[in-house]
């Protein structure tokens, strides 16, 4: 599925993304783009607007996994 989110938050490891749900969903700093990324700060900014993919719901431990991966943005 894919959505419309908001940046919210800048890590190391990658970017978390309002999309609407109570909790934020996480795109991992190797789901950022086509290319390699070493600095999420590179293709991101904070308070972006992005279209993401939704690639996993864990309900268990109430995560959300995103892809900005072969999306136009």
């Amino acid at each position: 599925m894919e959505l419309l989110g908001i940046v919210t938050n800048i890590t190391n490891f990658g970017v978390f993304v309002d999309i609407g749900v109570h909790q934020d969903g996480l795109v991992h700093i190797s789901q950022l783009s086509d290319r390699f990324v070493t600095d999420p700060t590179q293709v991101i900014r904070l308070h972006q607007h992005v279209r993401v993919c939704v690639v996993e719901v864990d309900m268990h431990r109430k995560r959300i996994g995103l892809s900005m991966k072969n999306i136009k943005q």
